[in-house]
């Protein structure tokens, strides 16, 4: 018995989709993405400055604005596009260029947005953990909480009494939460 002629989709039909709609593609498959709401976008936006700020004044890399496709595997093709990401300027070659990203970044930031579920959530950090991402910062609007998820490390949950350090590609980079959380 032969198995069925499945049909993926490709990286480069994705990118040929309408404008309004938003999708990732996992293994060759189709996710639809909601737009996000008001919280989520003011608080990303404001970790994603302070970040970005920190990265271009250090000159550590580039910055990468929300639902920038990352393409991760091919053949079935994986294109995600996490809210924020960064890519050390090591690993970086030339200026960016057309088409999704071709490389795991460093840093991802996912916010969590009201239909999104905990255990979706916990699966969006830990396939980006499994392609090779080194932080994957979870970020709960709601709670106004922060959890810091590294390969075979505890994750660290922050509040708004507490500071971000400690992301080995930011080196130097500290924010209190409060800050963020005003």
């Amino acid at each position: 018995m032969s198995a069925p002629n499945t049909r993926w989709t490709t990286a480069e039909e994705l990118a040929a989709f309408p404008a309004p709609l938003r999708y990732e593609l996992l293994r060759g498959k189709l996710r639809k993405m909601a737009p996000a709401g008001d919280a989520h976008g003011a608080y990303t936006m404001d970790l994603a400055i302070e970040i970005g700020s920190f990265v271009r004044m250090h000159g550590l890399g580039r910055c990468y604005a929300a639902e920038t496709g990352f393409r991760l595997s091919r053949n079935p093709d994986t294109v995600l596009a996490p809210d924020f990401a960064f890519i050390k300027k090591i690993r970086l070659s030339g200026e960016p260029g057309a088409g999704y990203v071709s490389l795991v970044p460093d840093l991802v930031l996912e916010t969590r947005s009201p239909g999104d579920t905990a255990r979706e959530m916990a699966d969006k950090i830990a396939l980006w953990l499994s392609f090779g991402v080194r932080v994957a910062l979870h970020l709960e609007p709601r709670t106004k909480r922060l959890s810091v998820h590294r390969l075979e490390q505890a994750t660290q949950v922050l509040t708004v009494a507490d500071t971000l350090t400690d992301l080995k590609s930011l080196p130097g980079f500290a924010l209190p939460l409060r800050q963020l959380f005003v």
